[in-house]
């Protein structure tokens, strides 16, 4: 190895904490500070040390050099708990069979289907809200994400009591993530109430999805005996064959597996994103202006579909630059696997690597100004505007799901301009003081007001 240069500490390291503190007190800041002290600096959490990457180059090496930077550290430990080795969590030995078998089902010859399904669950979803109806749309955006999910990956709409449960237990996992994350493994397992909380949702979460997977796979079986197949993405896995013995590609287990990162993934990440997209245009006036006069111009009062994406460019461009401020996965980890170089930097084997698309996504020689909520920066004149980068990440590990992410959350905050006027509560537009896993605003208060060009029924 050639490389000499030592990694840079951040400063502000406090006894036995390090810089956990001011971690906690201002997570975003913090982020936004490092790369003041060089392309890859050192913080400590209770002693560990963690190297953060705060370069885009360097950041795009971690990610395409995925058998050297495995997916790994205290974050995916914790993700593994629930989600076991699906496809996001996985390390790479496993993670190639893995894409194989479920990349048919994100062919570019699938997503006029999934749209179908999309438009088909929030038509009914905003057709079930009322004139002057008081809402929190983090919850029912949330809850329009996982029924869209559920559809296209078990072909089943949402059944309340199920929902109920996921959403419950998902809401505790979120609410524990970082600090099981960041506590030493022995005080989490001391059996506090909010411990006994956090590992009773894993379990359950698990169950669930075991009981709906079953499911499936009884009517799959019955598909076979003569039944009319059924055309969804767990079915595809399910009926999957390895073809060296023509056994079923993934156990029961596995299929569980992917099911919770499906479910896990697609809901909170796109309900966040529109959330943002509508917090961010309310407080911006000719952004929400531009917003609904698109929508007006190419809906007219009905839900979006399919052909209707091509017309939605600012609808996309608001959506895009949502992402970038406020991406869903800000903030994650790697483990080096072997002796290596990043950039002049020596990196040992067994070094936790950790990566920031919100940390990237304000770095302003990429995007100058990167406070600004603009739009515009993704005009990309007539086509489709990028994907800001690391945002879904990259190399072999970019998020299979990213278009289908897209599409949905262009669908969803189109039509819910089309269909209503939202006014958020100013009293409860507030940033995360601390992030979960994903990062996502808190609680949106918001009045709905039935737009006189919308076929919905005003009671």
């Amino acid at each position: 190895m050639t490389s000499t240069a030592a990694v840079p500490s951040a400063p502000g390291a406090r006894p036995v904490v390090g810089h956990l503190a001011a971690f906690l007190r201002a997570p975003l800041a913090f982020l936004r500070g490092l790369p003041a002290h060089g392309p890859l600096v050192e913080i400590r959490f209770l002693g560990k040390p963690l190297v953060v990457v705060c370069d885009p180059e360097l950041t795009r090496a971690v990610l395409v050099r995925d058998r050297v930077f495995d997916k790994g550290g205290p974050l995916f430990e914790r993700l593994r708990e629930a989600g076991g080795q699906g496809l996001a969590s996985c390390p790479a030995a496993e993670h190639r069979r893995q894409r194989r078998l479920m990349q048919p089902a994100f062919h570019h010859s699938r997503f006029p289907g999934y749209a179908r399904i999309m438009t088909e669950r929030l038509d009914i979803a905003l057709r079930r809200w009322h004139h002057g109806q008081t809402v929190d749309l983090a919850v029912e955006s949330r809850n329009i994400t996982a029924d869209v999910v559920l559809s296209a990956v078990f072909g089943t709409s949402l059944d309340p009591g199920l929902h109920g449960r996921l959403a419950a237990d998902f809401d505790t996992l979120l609410a524990g993530f970082t600090r099981h994350t960041l506590l030493p493994k022995r005080l989490r397992k001391v059996p506090t109430p909010g411990n006994v909380r956090y590992d009773r949702a894993t379990r359950r979460v698990r169950s669930s999805m075991a009981d709906l997977t079953a499911a499936l796979r009884r009517r799959v079986d019955a598909a076979a005996d003569g039944a009319p197949a059924e055309d969804n993405l767990l079915s595809m896995l399910i009926a999957s064959r390895d073809p060296g013995s023509d056994l079923p590609a993934l156990s029961d287990e596995e299929l569980v597996d992917q099911a919770v990162t499906m479910y896990s993934a697609g809901t909170e990440t796109t309900a966040g994103a529109v959330n943002w997209a509508l917090f961010l245009a309310t407080t911006h006036p000719a952004v929400l202006a531009g917003l609904t006069a698109e929508v007006d111009s190419v809906l007219g009062g009905r839900t979006a579909g399919w052909d209707d994406l091509p017309r939605l460019t600012y609808t996309r461009q608001v959506l895009t630059e949502a992402l970038r401020m406020y991406p869903p996965g800000w903030f994650l980890t790697r483990q080096t696997e072997q002796d290596t170089e990043l950039g002049p930097y020596a990196i040992a084997r067994g070094t936790v690597i950790a990566y920031s698309p919100y940390l990237i996504s304000h770095l302003p020689d990429l995007y100058p100004d990167p406070e600004r909520f603009d739009p515009d920066r993704w005009d990309a004149h007539g086509g489709q505007p990028q994907v800001p980068v690391t945002v879904f990440g990259g190399g072999a590990r970019k998020c299979i799901g990213d278009e289908f992410s897209l599409i949905e959350g262009v669908l969803m905050l189109s039509s819910l301009l089309s269909h209503w006027r939202i006014d958020l509560h100013s009293h409860t537009l507030s940033t995360p003081r601390l992030p979960q896993l994903t990062l996502n605003p808190g609680p949106m208060t918001a009045t709905l007001t039935a737009r006189r060009h919308a076929r919905v029924a005003v009671r």
